[in-house]
């Protein structure tokens, strides 16, 4: 049997009027004036299509500016890198003695030079400087002669009294300071009647210490009621300062030369003698201990 025919669905007319009456709704729409009283236009897409190839070309021009200034900075960095390693490399003590060899090398061909035509080289050499700069060189090189011979050691007291003179060197005294002050001093003493000024026979005024106060003996204290200023006190901190440094450099190029840049195990030449013997002897069977401390996995 076949079955039966299905039934047609009755459709009103009012739901087809609707229909109809909606598909058109979005023309009516946009021919419908605005609130003010224009007609709406219709808003169309293609700005944003052409928004987004802008935003792309932004977005690219930052990128390159970007790499731009990712290697501008790079090849600086390189540069100072490469400075600074030069810089480095560069002994400063290497390039003074370099210099000095060189200033050596060329006065040994001049005064060949000059004996071998048969010319005085120190008459000759003279001609170049003024009689005071002869004077003053000739001193420099008595000196320098007197300190090669006494440069051995011979007892504490010369040796502390070399490492005074060296310390001096650095001391830069201001005598117009030193004379303001001392001169401050005289009048007030004077003043308070601990001074008399006494004009002698060819015009110089003397000062003499009635009370023998003003002038500093070994029983004198005076000098610790002296406060200095703060110049002098920096001038101060720095010299220790460097002393020291100087003091660590020596040390360190002084374990450098022994072969001691690791910790120190000693307490005296001695006992570092004896540890080297130890480390002779022993070295090779306590190595797996001595790692094993260090790792921390000893028990």
């Amino acid at each position: 049997m076949s079955p039966p025919p299905a039934k047609k669905r009755r459709t009103s007319p009012e739901a087809s009027v609707s229909a109809d009456a909606e598909e058109p709704l979005s023309a009516k729409q946009a021919d419908q004036p605005g609130e003010d009283g224009q007609p709406v236009e219709k808003q169309d897409a293609t700005p944003q299509a052409d928004s987004k190839p802008k935003a792309g070309s932004d977005r690219m021009a930052r990128f390159k500016a970007l790499q731009a200034r990712a290697k501008s900075g790079s090849e600086t960095n390189l540069k100072e890198a490469t400075l600074e390693s030069q810089r480095l490399a560069t002994d400063p003590a290497q390039l003074k003695t370099l210099h000095r060899q060189r200033d050596i090398a060329a006065h040994k061909l001049l005064k060949a030079e000059t004996e071998e035509a048969g010319e005085d080289f120190e008459r000759k050499r003279a001609w170049d400087w003024t009689v005071d700069e002869s004077e003053k060189w000739d001193k420099r090189m008595k000196k320098k002669d007197a300190h090669r011979d006494n440069v051995a050691f011979s007892d504490y007291r010369q040796e502390s009294n070399s490492v005074y003179k060296k310390q001096l060197r650095n001391v830069n005294v201001d005598m117009d300071k030193y004379e303001k002050d001392k001169k401050a001093l005289i009048e007030k003493a004077a003043a308070s009647g601990g001074l008399d000024i006494v004009e002698t026979e060819d015009g110089e005024l003397v000062a003499i210490d009635k009370d023998g106060t003003f002038y500093s003996t070994a029983d004198s204290t005076n000098f610790t009621q002296n406060k200095p200023d703060k110049a002098a006190v920096d001038r101060l901190v720095d010299d220790l300062k460097r002393a020291e440094e100087q003091r660590l450099k020596k040390r360190k190029e002084r374990m450098a030369k022994n072969g001691d840049e690791g910790d120190t195990t000693y307490i005296n030449e001695k006992n570092k003698q004896f540890n080297q013997k130890l480390e002779r002897f022993y070295n090779k069977y306590t190595a797996e201990i001595r790692e094993s401390f260090e790792r921390g996995t000893r028990i």
